[in-house]
């Protein structure tokens, strides 16, 4: 069987509320959630979703190879693009084709693709994490009420702006996940707003009242003396690495005794994942994936040794997508379809209208003008800063 082509779709994910972080959010919930089809001369199609950037670039790479070469593909994408480099956008590319071609090894092998990658269980703990800065405090308790119900023991919250509020909000979520735990597991996300003393006074703070497992994203992804100066100054731990574009990327960390639990964006794929699995296993770090709508890396989440938790985001699937698994126990348990367990539903998906939610201004994905030259907390509306930085 050959690769011979490959089409791009884009669908939705309406979470029915604001969703973002301490750098913006979106205000009616609605993101796009790009898919990639590989298509076959045996009739099979891979899915991947995550990014459509630089697909036609990297396509050359795989157009008539066998697709049961996964990780020989991965490898071969990114010496097609050596020149230009293959971190960044590109590196999402290479991520959604990897995560086609893995669906495509194992419907070849007729079998779940936690079984081919050589998993013994298809149950894989999970937190929740509702990107939810932006909604209400009162309103905070029926959101998350969903996970609590399914078991969940861990949450992990926005925050970096307000201690005060950030204070507040861990309370709050603390008492309800604390109807499954007399102990629920506290993160808080700062998603890179902080300088490293900054970082160092609010968690301080924090730890005066509660138990962080860890703190994510505390400082710029690339600050490894920082993050290691900050791992030394509290009792959390500190989580990173999702937005890190391969190995060389993540090994000055790694040197620097930085990381406490190592961090993969879900979106860079399958063959990443467990690659950067093997190097946190090297030095007894345990892995994390981070961002997991429907994503075929709960799968490689399966089949690793030192895998601790994996983000869980949302509760339902994007329009026209549908994943073959249950959340319960609090963790996802995988189906037994063949691959990945994905499916798309194409007339459902061109129904909807493609938009740019993420990339918007007022986004999570634009670093604010000020983060990390805050001399006080601002002030906070549902997420939004409305006082003087």
């Amino acid at each position: 069987m050959k690769i011979t082509g490959f089409r791009t779709l884009t669908t939705l994910q309406d979470w029915g509320r604001p969703v973002g972080d301490v750098n913006g959010f979106i205000d009616d919930g609605i993101t796009e959630v790009p898919v990639v089809v590989v298509e076959t001369d045996g009739g099979l199609e891979g899915i991947g979703v995550g990014s459509h950037a630089d697909l036609d670039r990297l396509f050359p790479a795989l157009e008539g190879q066998d697709p049961r070469a996964v990780s020989a593909l991965h490898d071969r994408m990114l010496a097609h693009v050596f020149k230009s480099g293959h971190a960044g956008a590109t590196f999402g590319g290479v991520g959604a084709f990897d995560m086609a071609l893995w669906d495509l090894k194992a419907k070849m092998a007729d079998e779940p693709l936690w079984r081919t990658l050589g998993a013994a269980d298809r149950f894989v703990p999970a937190y929740a994490s509702a990107l939810e800065v932006a909604v209400p405090d009162d309103e905070l308790g029926a959101l998350l009420s969903g996970w609590v119900e399914r078991g969940f023991t861990s949450v992990k919250l926005k925050g970096g702006l307000d201690l005060d509020r950030d204070a507040a909000r861990l309370r709050l979520v603390g008492d309800l996940f604390r109807r499954n735990t007399s102990r629920p597991g506290l993160m808080l996300d700062a998603n890179e707003s902080w300088s490293r003393k900054q970082a160092v006074r609010h968690v301080s703070e924090l730890e005066r009242e509660f138990d962080l497992t860890w703190v994510e994203e505390p400082l710029r992804r690339w600050d490894a003396e920082g993050m290691a100066l900050l791992t030394r100054s509290v009792r959390a731990g500190v989580a990173t690495g999702e937005n890190l574009t391969g190995l060389e990327q993540l090994r000055p960390l790694l040197d620097a005794g930085a990381v406490d639990i190592v961090q993969v964006g879900s979106m860079w794929g399958v063959t990443h994942f467990l690659r950067a699995a093997v190097v946190a296993y090297a030095h007894d770090l345990p892995i994390s994936p981070v961002g997991s709508l429907a994503s075929p890396v709960w799968h490689a989440a399966a089949a690793v040794p030192n895998h601790l938790a994996l983000e869980l985001q949302s509760l339902t699937d994007p329009v026209g997508l549908d994943t073959d698994h249950e959340v319960d126990d609090g963790g996802v348990v995988l189906g037994d379809d063949p691959g990945n367990g994905l499916s798309i539903d194409e007339r459902a998906i061109a129904r909807t209208h493609a938009l740019q939610r993420w990339a918007q201004p007022s986004g999570p994905h634009v670093r604010p003008e000020r983060a990390g030259l805050r001399l006080v907390p601002e002030d906070v509306v549902f997420g939004r800063a409305a006082g003087d930085c």
